[in-house]
């Protein structure tokens, strides 16, 4: 049954008058805790002046003027990204910014396949034949101690651009951007790899003396962002709400590629949702698979024709991906089922030959589907490399912190990690898993069960309550879309669209297609009910964008009485 949050008071209705808006999004406003007044206006229409001054990040004079004397100096400038969305976009970056100030660079990628996460041997390898004498990681580095040591002995200087955990071990390298770094004074701890990379060329061009509009690479800030599920908050927000203003105007020829491939062909105003889901996914297709360095060069390629044939390429990718992914979904479902893991507090999932690049999608649909921290392993003969995913709330890596007498190696954070471990120690790290679940969750609450964040008002029209919507942008990681309930909603139609639901609802008088990600097989039991619903309304793209679409989340039977 779902809880109704009950109808907007007095308050809210005041500040949508004073807003000019909707009650319902008042109302989402009010719950909240926001105010009328300059903070409300600051975070409805944030502006770059609105960013944080970098002056207090540690390291960065330091890191900006061995650029600048490499640049001056025309020495061969190596950048080298993680294989995810924020390395690969955090060095196209770089690679971009150096370049048009009249550097030269040689953009690099790490490989899942060759050399694996990071700052890996295979990579300094590569690094060592460009010749290059100034070494930029991105998104990795923070724990790659020994490889940096290795390029400083090579003559080789290193600066350090990262997010992840610092480690207590000071770090061999000329210059470490990180804002979790004790010692860096720099407020705004949320930023990814992506956006401390446009914070260093923001101050590279002023050392420079140019002036040089870094506005157009803000498309990859908002793509590396929402992709790395950084907090959608403070100077993210800002320069994420301009990056998807940037997408959406078509400036960058290799987005625009993959954005007509992921819309089926037409333009459309891009949210933080169209990139977690379209735009990200395809970017990673190909370090899931092969090689990121397709990836990295669609970012950087300037002619439209050479970007819709990478575009092409990225598309085969994405294909093969989802159709792996499916396969693995549903062994994983088997194996839930065959080994009677269902009731477990936690789960750990292997098999021999299962992809080492699809099990971190795979983890994250099981654990979100079953609500438990579950690690998925693609077996390779004697050893196996997984991936772990949880619900929001549960302590990831402090459980693995207690299961690593299992493990070879493991890494990461609280929401998300990766293990290696031995295939005849599979089941016994299983017992430690389920151990360490069962003793985490016995100290702490349940873990929450999301619900309607607040009531279609009765007073609103659905295409309004939609434009206010899209005022509150971009949502995701710690700013969600707000999630509606739609009371007495009266199912019109319902079927099975390839495995979805799609549907077609009478709201009030009004008409509204709703969409059901992998809920088809229940079409059946809703024709011609009358439920109360919980979803997010978006724009309905595939009948032009003007009128709502609600994607459902979940379903009632309406109370009597």
């Amino acid at each position: 049954m779902l809880l109704d949050p009950g109808p907007a008071d007095d308050e809210a209705f005041a500040l949508a008058r004073e807003l000019g808006g909707t009650v319902t999004v008042a109302h989402w406003l009010k719950k909240n805790g926001f105010e009328s007044g300059s903070e409300l206006d600051r975070w409805l229409a944030p502006k770059l002046a609105y960013l944080t001054p970098p002056d207090a990040m540690a390291d960065l004079p330091a890191a900006v003027e061995r650029l600048a004397f490499a640049i001056e100096r025309h020495e061969n400038i190596a950048i080298f990204g993680d294989y995810d969305c924020d390395g690969i976009t955090s060095c196209a970056i770089l690679t971009d910014v150096v370049r048009v100030l009249g550097g030269t660079v040689s953009p690099l990628v790490a490989s899942r396949f060759e050399g694996g996460y990071g700052f890996s041997s295979a990579a300094l390898e590569r690094v060592r034949e460009t010749g290059a004498t100034l070494l930029i990681t991105c998104d990795c580095g923070s724990a790659d101690h020994e490889r940096l040591e290795s390029a400083r002995r090579s003559g080789i200087d290193c600066v350090v651009i990262d997010h992840h955990l610092v480690p207590e071990e000071a770090l061999p390298a000329l210059a470490f951007l990180n804002p979790h770094r004790p010692v860096c004074g720099f407020p705004y701890k949320g930023l990814a790899s992506c956006g401390l990379a446009l914070v260093v060329a923001s101050a590279l061009r002023k050392r420079l003396g140019s002036t040089l509009d870094l506005r157009p690479w803000l498309d990859l800030v908002a793509v590396g962002t929402i992709a790395d599920v950084a907090p959608l908050t403070g100077d993210n927000r800002i320069m994420v709400r301009r990056g998807l203003e940037v997408i959406s105007a078509g400036g960058r020829v290799g987005l625009q590629a993959l954005a007509m491939k992921a819309s089926g062909g037409r333009k459309r105003l891009w949210t933080s949702g169209d990139v977690a889901f379209q735009i990200a996914p395809r970017l990673n297709a190909s370090g899931r698979l092969t090689h990121p360095r397709v990836s990295l060069d669609i970012l950087l390629e300037r002619d439209p024709t050479r970007a819709r044939a990478l575009a092409e390429e990225i598309e085969q990718l994405q294909t093969k991906r989802r159709e792996l992914q499916r396969i693995l979904v549903e062994e994983a479902e088997q194996e839930i089922v065959e080994g009677g893991f269902a009731a477990d507090p936690g789960l750990v999932l292997g098999r021999q030959g299962w992809h080492p690049g699809i099990v971190g999608i795979v983890a994250g649909r099981i654990a979100s589907r079953y609500r438990k921290p579950t690690i998925v392993v693609a077996l390779d003969g004697a050893t196996g490399r997984g991936s772990a995913r949880t619900p929001a709330g549960f302590r990831l890596y402090d459980a693995l912190v207690v299961c690593r007498g299992e493990l070879v190696a493991f890494g990461g954070h609280q929401a998300a990690a990766g293990v290696e471990v031995r295939a005849d120690r599979l089941a016994t790290f299983r017992d430690a898993w389920n151990q360490a679940c069962a003793d985490q969750f016995a100290t702490m609450p349940p873990l929450p069960v999301p619900g309607p964040d607040v009531r279609l008002d009765e007073r609103d029209e659905l295409a309004q309550v939609l434009l206010d919507l899209e005022r509150l942008e971009p949502c995701g990681h710690a700013n969600p879309a707000p999630l509606l309930y739609i009371p007495s909603a009266k199912i019109l139609s319902a079927r099975d669209l390839k495995g979805h639901l799609k549907l077609e609802v009478q709201v009030r008088g009004e008409s509204l297609s709703g969409f059901g990600p992998e809920r088809g097989a229940e079409a059946h039991t809703l024709v011609g009910q009358t439920v109360d619903l919980a979803g997010r309304l978006k724009r309905d793209f595939f009948r032009g964008g003007a009128k709502p679409e609600i994607l459902v989340e979940s379903w009632s039977t309406p109370s009597v009485g």
